[in-house]
């Protein structure tokens, strides 16, 4: 099924040729120069960027834009941006050209200017996963590039790099640099600005954090900072920190941080709203390992739930960790739900019965045989291999004359041991106990049991070679 469809060429017609003048605000701007360097490059338009003393487009009016507006020379049409409410007339007076608006959504921009969208199968994402290596500094270099390996093929695409409070790393530097040597995408984790410049300086391209303390370091590191509060409890300075690097012209993604369950979660979710609502264009990240870890769960639902909040509200980057755990598959659950979330949301379709990866613990539907089918299939058997089955709530055991039910394994195995059989030597005795404990698991848990096949567990499956034994 397609994401995206194909634009229409009515649209490519109307902007290709033409010079575009955009009006943005700060804290657009470069997510803006990136969308405009492909689309126009596609579509064949030329363009020009007018960035107004301002952090967030939204917040312009026509009337304020008029007074502020310096239109390029060879500009044939100016766009707005799609949050910009009120009568046109002020800027187009002021410009001298028609004046339109774009899409409220910068991520729609490329279709509105035209621009083809490739038609996509499910598996498309747009969330960027971040995978925190904690306590960097006490892994050996060889130690921290086999598990940024491991990160990277489960699905991550930025290997952070955690730094520890206190005294700063001295080997910080090196280890970015034989990360990227080693082809990885590299973010670095700290606060302290001589760290981050030394990581920086090797390759990082991302730094997680930026607050009052370090901020006025920022523009040196040449790379775009992650923004978080003072106090992550009321969001204290998070404000201050974003004019502050927008008006140095300093790339930023917006974190007000994820509380924990206990500690103002709710309240830490409506921030993230509060925040998109505040600052529509923004680049925004949300670390999810702040509930994965500390909430004492298997971590796949609360990731998929958490990333279908960051799909709604188009925050497109997610820090997750793997230190305990329930957590330890976080990163391949991430990389599933992303798909899953996406899928959702372009397509409008409920995310159900699209990709069954993350359900790993009961399977959606465990088939009945019946008493009356299993007994049919009991007095059918005339040779003395043991099938095994589970139906009604007990694990059935069937062979020529045979059939034992029961819900323990063990005492099956007595109820079998204790008649003459002859096959029964070490060989069947060790496989039927283990396709026995598999069937216990299915039936406590609720599981599909097909004898001589591996439980599903969804992306944590392991692929069973065939050990059937039959009778000699």
């Amino acid at each position: 099924m397609n994401v995206a469809s194909k634009a229409d060429d009515s649209d490519c017609n109307r902007w290709g040729g033409r010079h575009i003048h955009f009006v943005t605000g700060r804290l657009a701007e470069h997510a803006l120069r990136k969308v405009l360097a492909e689309a126009a490059a596609d579509v064949g338009f030329r363009y020009s960027i007018d960035v107004l003393p301002i952090t967030v487009a939204a917040l312009m009016t026509p009337e304020w834009i008029a007074r502020r507006l310096h239109v390029a020379d060879e500009a044939e049409v100016v766009l707005l941006p799609g949050y910009c409410e009120g009568d046109l007339l002020p800027v187009e007076a002021a410009a001298r050209l028609p004046v339109e608006r774009g899409p409220r959504d910068l991520r729609m921009l490329p279709e509105f200017l035209g621009q083809a969208q490739d038609a996509k199968e499910y598996g498309g994402y747009d969330i960027e996963i971040l995978a925190e290596i904690n306590f960097a500094p006490r892994l050996s270099l060889a130690e921290l590039l086999a598990e940024a390996a491991r990160l990277r093929a489960a699905g991550a695409d930025l290997i952070d790099v955690g730094c520890e409070p206190g005294q700063p790393w001295s080997g910080v530097g090196e280890a970015v640099a034989a990360l990227k040597a080693e082809g990885h995408r590299v973010s670095i984790d700290s606060l302290q600005a001589g760290e981050i410049a030394a990581a920086t300086k090797s390759g990082a391209e991302l730094v997680l954090s930026a607050n009052s303390s370090n901020r006025e370091a920022a523009p040196d590191w040449g790379c775009p900072v992650v923004v978080i509060p003072d106090d992550p409890a009321s969001g204290a300075g998070l404000d201050e920190t974003i004019e502050y690097l927008a008006a140095a012209r300093v790339p930023l993604v917006i974190d007000p941080v994820l509380s924990p369950i206990g500690f103002g979660f709710a309240a830490s979710l409506q921030g993230y709203l509060a925040c998109r609502k505040k600052y529509p264009d923004a680049e925004m990240l949300m670390g999810i390992g702040n509930l994965t870890e500390l909430t004492e769960v298997d971590s796949a639902g609360v990731n998929l739930l958490l990333l279908a909040i960051c799909e709604e509200l188009a925050i497109r980057h997610v820090l997750t960790t793997e230190v305990i755990g329930w957590a330890r598959s976080s990163v391949r659950e991430c990389d599933v739900g992303r798909r899953l979330v996406y899928h959702a949301l372009t397509q409008r379709e409920l995310p159900k019965h699209v990709d069954s990866r993350l359900v790993m613990l009961r399977d959606a539907k465990v088939p009945e045989y019946g008493a009356d089918e299993i007994q049919v299939l009991a007095d059918s058997i005339k040779d003395n291999n043991y099938r095994i089955l589970v139906d009604g709530g007990q694990i059935h055991v069937l062979s020529h004359a045979l059939h034992l039910a029961g819900t323990d394994p063990f005492l099956l195995f007595e109820q079998l041991t204790a008649r003459v059989l002859k096959n029964l030597d070490p060989s069947h005795a060790f496989y039927l106990g283990y396709e026995m404990a598999k069937a216990a698991t299915a039936l406590h848990l609720g599981k599909d049991y097909q004898q001589d096949e591996g439980l599903r567990w969804g992306l944590l499956t392991v692929e069973e070679k065939h050990h059937r034994l039959k009778r000699k």
